[in-house]
Formats: C-alpha cells, structure tokens, sequence
C-alpha cells in the first residue's frame, strides 16, 4: 500500500524501462539455413541474394565427391551460369615468402574500400600432403576477412591438380552469381598449379622478392612468360634500391620473350604491402590490361579458349574416372600390376590389355 495516495503497489511488479531478451535467437535463421537440406532452387535464390551461408554451402558441394552432391552442385553451376562471367579474375603467384597473403590482403582491402566485393581463393593440389597455407592466410588476413563485401575462401579438399582446378572454376562461377566483382586466386602449391591457375583467370600476376641476390636465378621461364606483370615486393626502407635493381633486371629479361598473342607488353613494378606503396599502381596495370584486351577483342578470345579446355579436361577427367570405377578393371588391376612389378609383363603392353578389355 502506498502510503500517500493509498495505491496498491506489489513488489512482485516488473519495473519499466527494463529491456527484455528477444523471444527469438537472432542466429535461428543462420542455423536454420545450416542444418536444413537445401533444394537447388534454394540454393541459386540464396546465391544470386548473396546469402554468404548458402554461398559457402554451395561451394563445399562443389568440393564433395559424393555422387549425389555433385549432381546437385552441377545444377546449381547450371543455373548460376548466366550470372557469372562479370568479374575480374586475377591470378597471383610467387615463390615461398614473397609475401603473397600480406599481399593480397594490402590489394583487398584497397579493392573493397574503393566500393568493390571481392572473393579470394587458392589451388593447392598437395593440401593433404602439406596443409597448405591458405588457411594460415587467412587468419593472417584479420582486417580483410573481417570486412563485408569480402569472402576468403580456403582451398579445396586435396586431389588431382586437374580436380581441384576445376573446382575452384566451378567455385569462381558461384561467386560471381553472388554478386562478387573482382576474384582473387592464388597458388598455395607449386609446380603445374601456376599453369593451372593461369587457365581460369584475366590477369596473372607474379610475386618477386628483391633481396635474393641474383633474382633471376630459379625462376622457371614459363612462369616468367605467363606473367602479365611482374610485382616486385617488400620494396621499402633500406631494400627499395635493390627493389629498383631487380625491377630492371625482370624488365630487361621479359624484353627477350617472343611477344605475346594479346599485343600486351608485361609490366614490372616495385611495390609493398607492408606500407602499401604501389599498390594502387598495380590495380591500375590490371585495368590497363583488361581495357587493352576488350579493345582488341582478346578478353573474350581467351575467356572462350578457357572454356574449350575446360571441356576438353572434364572429358579427360570423366575417362579416367570411368575406367577405374570399371567392375572388370578393377577386378584385374592389382594382379596386373603385380605382374608389371615382377618384370613379367612390359608396363606398355599391361596397359594397353587392360584398355582393351575395358573398351570391348
């Protein structure tokens, strides 16, 4: 009871002002879309809205090698195809600690300030071997992982160089259907995945170091002639007058190289993602490049080149599949084998039986 106007007031009464929990979790949705089996019309609807949840989702049915996966991954690729094929694909390369991850990072932030989205990605067919380092890049990468219109995405599962090549094609059409502009794809690994790499991209851009002594000394001249420029890193403090040195070196090098189909001339150019000096520098070689190849009508040359060899490397990739999933192959493989072992049989005459049999 009050006492001055003689109101009834309980102690049990709930105070005003005092905010109330919302009756429902904010993250259901987000779990929701995790644990329910999507449809391929939920997932291209998620993906052309940009939903990062089923973007993601889509992507790791793209990595399964699950029969039924894979045929819904191939129907979401299907009908996301008309949406893709609008961004700008950059390859990035270089030797082990030429600062590829700081690297990129230094350009993705840029890239996104500057109103772009962007997806990085890698090829490493020896993750399983190694483990790579996209994954270590990628909490590297603090600040660009954490801005919006950016999507980091580690490498797929380990595999064929041919399988986890085509993945990452299949990944890069799902990300442009999301509205992602510019895509980043980097080797982890090394060897043939630079050539790999330079099939599904506009731009292919090597990383050099300039305090390596003679700089031109194990650098493979096929990686040297699929470089349409050349970014000479951790060009600053006391290391940008061996930065300048090496950038004449590149330079003078790639003037002995035939001249390339495109009419392009590579560029070489010093830059550093530490103090992000020539970054933007670099962005403006890459829109150069792409403004010279649509003037000249080699943008969509190369882009229908890549499609053809694509279709050429699924139907190796389905061959060689179907023969060793064959009954009777795999019934007179192992015995085979240990023929070719014993010296028993020539391996070229072994192969040539088991092809026989798996023809007829």
């Amino acid at each position: 009871m009050d006492h001055q106007d003689g109101t009834f007031k309980s102690a049990l009464t709930e105070r005003a002002g005092i905010p109330q929990p919302n009756s429902v979790n904010p993250e259901f949705l987000t779990s929701y879309v995790k644990k329910k089996t999507l449809t391929v019309d939920d997932y291209v609807d998620g993906i052309l809205v940009g939903n990062r949840v089923i973007l993601s989702r889509a992507i790791t049915l793209v990595e399964s090698s699950h029969p039924d996966h894979q045929a819904t991954a191939q129907a979401v690729i299907e009908r996301c195809l008309p949406h893709s094929g609008k961004s700008i694909r950059l390859g990035i390369t270089g030797v082990p600690g030429a600062g590829k991850s700081t690297f990129i990072e230094a350009l993705g932030v840029m890239l996104v300030n500057k109103g772009h989205k962007l997806a990085v990605l890698a090829v490493d067919p020896s993750s399983e071997r190694s483990k790579g380092s996209i994954l270590g890049d990628k909490t590297r990468m603090e600040e660009l992982s954490g801005m919006e219109n950016a999507f980091i995405r580690p490498s797929p599962s380990a595999g064929s160089l041919g399988g986890v090549a085509r993945k990452t094609r299949e990944t890069i059409i799902l990300c442009e259907a999301a509205g992602f502009d510019t895509t980043i794809v980097e080797t982890v690994g090394v060897g043939q995945s630079e050539t790999a790499v330079h099939g599904m991209v506009d731009f292919f851009l090597l990383i050099q170091l300039a305090n390596t002594g003679d700089e031109l000394q194990g650098i493979k001249r096929g990686i040297m002639e699929m470089a349409d420029a050349i970014a000479i890193n951790k060009a600053d403090g006391d290391n940008i007058p061996k930065a300048k040195v090496a950038r004449t070196q590149f330079s003078n090098a790639l003037h002995l190289f035939p001249p390339t189909e495109s009419g392009w001339v590579p560029v070489v150019e010093t830059c550093s993602a530490y103090t992000k000096d020539g970054i933007e520098n670099i962005w403006n070689i890459v829109q150069n490049y792409i403004k010279h190849m649509q003037s000249n009508g080699y943008f969509e040359h190369k882009r229908r080149e890549q499609s053809r060899k694509i279709l050429s490397e699924t139907i190796d990739e389905a061959l060689l599949a179907n023969f060793y999933h064959n009954l009777e192959i795999k019934q007179r493989l192992k015995s085979t084998i240990d023929e070719v072992l014993k010296g028993q049989v020539s391996p070229y005459i072994a192969a040539n039986e088991l092809l026989k049999g798996y023809f007829q």
